[in-house]
């Protein structure tokens, strides 16, 4: 995998699905064996339904129209009106769609091609819409439940062949500072420094990470925090200045992405094998913002079917 410095989106697909495929073959009858296994964490811009089997509000689910609409023609549970990054790197390194950790009737062969973990609204703090998702140390938890099952089911040198090849997909971290500023007066935010809360944030993911490195986990990729604070829900906070990115945001988004290839450099200097790509998916989302028609949309900051000023 590349290490060690943010990568364009189309090269770091390409990088993760090589990590996949690099040790996929396909035989004479065109199935793909020796697999590789994808195993998703992370938040809205992952989950592929797992919000649906939780108890939650509704608005924590993607189980209504116009979600679904395109790739799958109904609802799924993707944030989406059709696939997530998660699906098309499944899609172009031969492996099924990776499912939601909670599906009914997912079966022990279906975990060997790995397990999407992602919960919409997650965040890496436990006090990040607490009660309402799966936050990533629950996630975390879940992995660890699924490891057990394939030993159990597969013995514990098949179980361990699976999860070393895998690779790990993270997006996290942007809800935990969206919470505290829009949606509660969070008493760890209200009482420390920007810097501070960044550093609580980090404590949680690279726990996290370590936990899975401690499992078996050694390759593994990132995508920073997007431009949130220039999404439709953001632009109408400053009801003086609506249509502007909410600097509030702005500033602790910019701080998590200027701390965030620190950390994999030494999480990389420290761990054995540890090895990661990273990708600057707060450019590539501004880019689609700011210049739409380049990119295929009519829209860039706009949702899509509210009632609101910006129709969020």
């Amino acid at each position: 995998m590349e290490n060690s410095r943010s990568i364009s989106i189309l090269f770091f697909v390409h990088t993760i699905v090589l990590s996949i495929v690099s040790i996929n073959c396909k035989d004479n009858n065109n199935l793909v064996t020796n697999q590789a296994a994808l195993f998703v964490f992370g938040d809205s811009l992952f989950d592929a339904g797992n919000n649906n089997y939780i108890d939650t509000f509704s608005r924590f689910k993607s189980n209504v129209w116009p979600y679904g609409q395109t790739t799958f023609k109904s609802p799924t549970g993707r944030i989406s009106d059709g696939r997530l990054i998660p699906d098309f790197i499944a899609e172009y390194a031969w492996l099924p769609l990776i499912l939601p950790n909670l599906q009914p009737n997912n079966g022990n062969n279906q975990f060997t091609f790995g397990v999407n973990f992602a919960s919409g609204g997650a965040g890496a703090l436990v006090e990040t819409f607490p009660g309402m998702v799966i936050n990533l140390g629950a996630q975390l938890n879940n992995f660890k439940n699924i490891a057990n099952s394939l030993r159990f089911e597969l013995g514990d040198a098949e179980a361990k062949k699976i999860i070393s090849r895998a690779v790990y997909l993270f997006h996290i971290g942007g809800n935990d500072y969206v919470y505290p500023i829009l949606f509660a007066n969070s008493s760890i935010f209200q009482s420390t420094t920007k810097e501070k809360f960044s550093d609580f944030v980090f404590g949680n993911i690279t726990a996290v990470i370590e936990e899975v490195y401690k499992v078996g986990g050694r390759k593994f990729g990132f995508l920073n925090i997007g431009a949130y604070d220039c999404a439709p829900a953001s632009l109408i906070i400053d009801r003086a200045k609506i249509g502007s990115c909410f600097k509030p945001i702005t500033d602790l988004i910019n701080l998590h992405n200027k701390k965030l290839p620190n950390v994999l450099k030494l999480l990389e200097r420290d761990l054995s094998g540890f090895k990661y790509a990273l990708h600057d998916y707060h450019t590539s989302l501004s880019e689609r913002i700011n210049n739409p028609l380049k990119y295929g949309f009519k829209e860039g900051k706009k949702a899509c079917c509210g009632s609101g000023a910006l129709r969020e």
